[in-house]
């Protein structure tokens, strides 16, 4: 088993290191602060093909594979995660359900600016009252001659309202099953689509330089062909879509992992007290060695389910173990990186803080650790 990266995969990682120390880290800070999407950061991003990592070079992508685009997600992450998030959510959310499931059509028109990262796709399943429980979908769509009708709710929609968002897809009830169940099923809406409603953006504690909000759907008309994929496969098509997420996200907590590490050792070389560097003291020592370790185990669990991915192996189980233990590692690393840092990781000026303050989305996002949970002992037989 040989888990060293090949040159080309090195590549690209010391590439994107390279664009997330050079680019991000000395101007992040202040879109956080402000609370601003950085556009021109995602702007070179799309420039370096990053949204197109795992796309065919057919529709315009690099022609990689999705452990190329976690490679990339783990760098940015070491430096910040909103851009790290910006650019996880564009791709396995906003353009891989199109490139999944997508008719011929549909990746004809929206692929092609969605690899370049142009433009930004979103992914609408959450609801205002559902939570984790995403099948309580209540949004409805209802065929009214060759357009579906929209009615509902999203909440916490990623990359939804940028200038630069074109399409978010949604899950809706578009009728129902024998025995009652739901039929749910996925639709393309393209951003200024009458009656979609975009709101003022979230005030979050975290990822404050990403683009989130709640999102109303008031008799929203768009064409029948704008179904994605299978009528009634919605809730299974996203289901799949998540899956490969949690191996994104699990490479991006690794990256805030490594990175709380990274700020932790320089500043206790930097950070005298007693009359000696405090990296010199026990204490510091012990608690970086296990940082290191909670973000190295972290990137073995990633590894492990993109490795089964890649071979089109069942990867259910490792995609849950890789989000929990990454989200954990994210948590408690940002937590004693603070610590080292004393009252200086309280303040913006240092990334910890900023660490501290993203880590928690991760025991939330895309599945809480509760789900991972539940997911595993699924798989246990359970």
């Amino acid at each position: 088993m040989n888990l060293d990266l090949d040159d080309e995969q090195e590549a690209l990682r010391h590439t994107v290191e390279d664009f997330a120390r050079k680019e991000v880290a000395p101007v992040i800070g202040g879109f956080y602060e402000r609370e601003e999407f950085p556009y021109d950061l995602v702007a070179k991003m799309g420039r370096m093909g990053l949204f197109g990592l795992p796309v065919s070079e057919e529709h315009g992508g690099m022609g990689g594979d999705y452990t190329a685009l976690c490679i990339a997600l783990e760098e940015l992450g070491r430096v910040d995660s909103s851009v790290a998030i910006t650019l996880e959510a564009g791709v396995s959310l906003g353009l891989m359900p199109i490139y999944r499931f997508g008719t011929d059509e549909q990746k004809a028109r929206w692929l092609p600016e969605l690899v370049t990262g142009e433009k930004l796709g979103a992914f609408g399943l959450t609801e205002p009252g559902g939570g984790s429980d995403a099948g309580a979908t209540r949004t409805t769509a209802r065929l009214d001659g060759d357009e579906w009708v929209i009615n509902g709710s999203k909440s916490f929609i990623t990359n939804s309202g940028t200038d630069i968002t074109s399409v978010v897809t949604v899950t809706a009830i578009t009728g129902e099953r024998e025995g009652g169940r739901k039929e749910i099923s996925a639709i393309l809406v393209p951003s200024g689509t009458p009656g979609f409603t975009v709101a003022p953006k979230y005030s979050k504690v975290g990822w404050n330089a990403s683009d989130t909000h709640e999102l109303s759907f008031d008799d929203c008309r768009v064409p029948a062909t704008n179904l994605l994929g299978e009528r009634g496969r919605g809730y299974a098509q996203f289901l799949s879509i998540l899956d490969e997420g949690r191996i994104a996200i699990a490479a991006l907590g690794t990256g805030l992992a490594q990175g709380c590490v990274d700020e932790s050792v320089r500043y206790a070389h930097e950070r005298e007290a007693f009359g000696n560097p405090i990296g010199s003291y026990q204490a510091i020592q012990f608690k970086i060695a296990e940082m290191e370790t909670r973000a190295h185990t972290s990137r073995l669990a990633w590894y492990a389910a993109a490795a089964k991915m890649q071979a089109g192996k069942p990867f259910k189980k490792e995609a849950a173990i890789a989000k929990l233990v990454s989200s954990n590692a994210a948590m408690d690393n940002s937590r004693d990186g603070t610590q080292i840092f004393g009252g200086y990781g309280f303040m913006n000026e240092f990334p910890v803080g900023r660490f501290y303050r993203d880590a928690k989305i991760l025991e939330i996002g895309e599945g809480t650790s509760e789900v991972q949970k539940m997911l595993i002992a699924r798989q246990l037989g359970l």
